[in-house]
């Protein structure tokens, strides 16, 4: 039989990751499913969803599949507030309450701030949505966003993509001019090859009869290799991108302790998603947001943080912790400094 083991989810709206880790601290497991977000599958779909990638990991670790975690940390998103967060843990501790001793869940942005630096800072996603979230020592939390692409999302995957292909149609409506006059054309070939469209009414069925908030966020990855060919329109959305993910922590910071903005560095950002990825195009825009921003509430000096580790480790660990159960885990391995802002 095997020894006491934990378990973390990391469930986005795009997609999720599971591992398993065993006493020792040693990865057992790591298996990637699809999207967790029970606003988008309902509450069944996705404790159904969450049980699948907790079975698939047990198989993979070669465990038991009757095997009965010791805890599972949920890191998802869509539990925003501490009544979506119980509703969820509830649900599977009814459900399936010989999957896991213990039950955990937050908020996708809690558990990625934990992975680098455990007396707290922020978490700034910018994925298929975007949400920030600034935990202090305390445990007392700021937030801004995360409220989905109907009420927000500033700066994520969907925002650029959606945003881009209304230039266009507001163009072709003569509605509006595209900032600038900036051309539309490769924006626009980019969206007829990837969406398999030929003009602008084609449009409707990927955006109501068949609507995949993922596969127009796919398209930011296209819109990002046009923007480094040299589309100003494309780096121009970047660079909004930029500006909105720049508002969002200049919203959270000032409610930072003191302890945090004098952390070595200054104050800890971890950066979580794949518009991250697009940093070369996004630090135009979020650069001067944070420069422009009044004296009482400029942030002086951060440093952006790119995990080296998945969330869902640190969604283990906290989920460990707060049971009472240690295991041996490094620090120093889990992050890396991708950029040092000091105000000018």
């Amino acid at each position: 039989m095997p020894g006491n083991i934990y378990g973390g989810i990391e469930g986005g709206a795009s997609g999720s990751c599971a591992v398993l880790y065993n006493e020792k601290g040693e990865e057992l497991a790591m298996v990637r499913g699809p999207h967790t977000n029970h606003w988008l599958l309902g509450l069944e779909g996705c404790h159904q969803r969450l049980q699948d990638l907790v079975v698939t990991a047990l198989k993979e670790a070669k465990v038991p599949p009757s095997t009965k975690l010791n805890t599972l940390g949920l890191s998802l998103s869509g539990c925003e507030g501490d009544d979506s967060c119980e509703e969820m843990k509830q649900g599977m501790a009814e459900k399936y309450p010989n999957l896991s001793e213990h039950y955990v869940v937050w908020s996708d942005t809690v558990a990625p701030v934990i992975v680098a630096h455990e007396e707290g800072g922020v978490v700034l996603i910018s994925g298929t949505g975007t949400n920030a979230l600034l935990i202090n020592p305390d445990g007392s939390q700021s937030r801004c966003g995360g409220w989905g692409f109907l009420l927000g999302d500033e700066g994520g995957a969907f925002w650029i993509a959606h945003k881009l292909i209304k230039v266009y149609i507001d163009e072709q409506d003569k509605l509006e001019k595209p900032p600038k006059n900036y051309s539309t054309q490769k924006a626009w070939e980019c969206v007829q090859k990837t969406l398999m469209v030929k003009d602008r009414f084609d449009l409707l069925p990927h955006f109501y009869r068949n609507f995949e908030k993922s596969e127009i966020a796919g398209l930011t990855k296209e819109f990002a290799d046009v923007a480094r060919q040299g589309d100003p329109l494309c780096q121009w959305a970047f660079s909004e991108a930029g500006r909105a993910l720049a508002k969002h922590l200049l919203a959270i910071s000032p409610d930072a302790d003191k302890s945090l903005l004098e952390c070595e560095g200054g104050l800890p950002v971890v950066c979580v998603g794949s518009v991250w990825r697009s940093w070369d195009l996004l630090k135009p825009g979020f650069l001067d947001q944070l420069n422009s921003a009044d004296e009482k509430n400029c942030l002086k000096e951060a440093s952006l943080i790119h995990l080296k580790t998945s969330v869902a480790s640190g969604a283990t660990y906290l989920a460990a912790k707060t049971h009472g159960y240690h295991f041996p885990r490094n620090h120093s391995d889990t992050y890396e400094v991708f950029f040092h802002y000091v105000r000018e």
